[in-house]
């Protein structure tokens, strides 16, 4: 897929730019990590409010074998249902924005270290 493609699958969405990045590409919204294109498949960032939103609507995980173990991603397939319907499609990327707001927010507010 070419940059172009990217834009124009999540143009229902909103603006994305694309970066290439491990032999695929990261999309991002806003300067944030929403998606991933690997294996020539595009993965939609989740978290632990969203990822049972995509196991329900019959996404994969994406696993890799990682030190003997899988290794489990924070990206899921596009549901079978949003692949030909763009208002569709624009739902799950709002999905993975808010997953991913929720990721950055959660790298800002750090505990302060206790005193030794």
């Amino acid at each position: 897929m070419q940059t172009a493609d990217f834009i124009d699958m999540f143009a229902e969405f909103g603006p994305v730019t694309v970066r290439r990045m491990f032999g695929g590409h990261g999309i991002y919204h806003q300067g944030r990590i929403i998606a991933l294109h690997a294996f020539d498949e595009v993965w939609l960032k989740a978290d632990a409010q969203t990822a049972p939103e995509f196991a329900a609507a019959g996404s994969r995980q994406w696993v890799y074998e990682g030190k003997g173990k899988p290794a489990l991603m924070p990206y899921w397939s596009i549901p079978d249902a949003a692949l030909d319907d763009p208002a569709e499609f624009a739902e799950w990327a709002r999905k993975a924005d808010a997953a991913s707001r929720r990721a950055e927010m959660s790298k800002k507010i750090k505990p302060s270290p206790q005193p030794s």
